[in-house]
């Protein structure tokens, strides 16, 4: 399961300085739980709607569902009680936070029956769930939407995106297609020219942010922010699986200490030095 996409709804708690209130932290935490608990009833539902092409996937055939080790029915089931107990879990947290986390359940699942056959609609619809599990992480805890973190978020999503097709393009060759429909349109040129435009705005989005935004000394973390976009950009041309599955990133010890020299440079301008 990728839960590591809901860690965005950690962004706003910490870009505001609030990281160290425990009753927001907290209302986050939960808020956190809930996004995962939904994600998981998508994941099962994406995971039978592709079980069929994911048993003829070098990768994906071990999985659950395709292997035939969980029926459908029992999938579908508990499936349905993570659900409601995310959507139940929301609501007890907030009311429009609870509505962030439908539309998210509703897109994916729009994604999963339609928009995943529709070349480049697929991964903006993606990129707009990454911003909504953001953007509900400022409803948790009621603080203003800042377009830094829309723009952010957006451009970030749309850099891994590409770089994963790339990826599955070059890990899959000719059977690419036969995996995924998209792959027919998401040629390597097209996939290569997507991932140019991608970093180039992720960079120019965050570069804008640290510099312009409500914290410059941000602009300190920089040169740590493009270290870590460089580095990934890079394992994706080696094609590493880090591409096909950023959850593994930090097997990769260049990327980790990376994204810790950022990590701390962030906090340094947040909470130690703020204006």
């Amino acid at each position: 399961m990728q839960w590591y996409k809901n860690l965005l709804v950690f962004l706003p708690i910490i870009f505001v300085g609030r990281l160290f209130s425990l009753p927001l932290l907290k209302a986050t935490a939960l808020g956190f739980v809930s996004l995962c608990l939904c994600s998981s009833f998508n994941y099962i539902v994406n995971d039978i709607v592709d079980r069929r092409k994911d048993r003829a996937h070098p990768e994906k055939r071990t999985r659950p569902i395709a292997a035939g080790r969980i029926p459908v029915i029992a999938a579908l089931v508990w499936g349905a009680i993570l659900l409601l107990a995310g959507l139940w879990l929301a609501f007890a947290l907030n009311k429009v936070f609870f509505y962030s986390v439908g539309f998210i359940v509703v897109l994916t699942q729009l994604y999963s029956f339609i928009l995943k056959k529709v070349a480049f609609a697929d991964i903006l619809a993606v990129a707009v769930n990454f911003v909504v599990r953001a953007v509900s992480g400022a409803f948790i805890i009621g603080v203003t939407i800042s377009p830094w973190l829309v723009l952010c978020t957006f451009f970030f999503a749309l850099f891994l995106l590409a770089g994963k097709r790339y990826a599955d393009l070059a890990f899959l060759g000719s059977r690419a297609a036969m995996h995924k429909e998209t792959l027919r349109v998401y040629t390597k040129d097209v996939a290569n020219a997507l991932m140019i435009v991608a970093t180039a705005l992720l960079i120019a989005a965050y570069g804008a942010f640290a510099l312009l935004g409500t914290h410059p000394q941000l602009a300190y973390s920089i040169p740590f922010a493009l270290f870590v976009i460089f580095r990934y950009f890079s394992l994706i041309y080696v094609g590493a699986p880090i591409a096909r599955h950023p959850e593994l990133v930090f097997r990769d010890w260049k990327m980790l200490v990376g994204m810790l020299l950022w990590a701390t440079a962030t906090f340094i301008a947040l909470y130690v030095y703020p204006r």
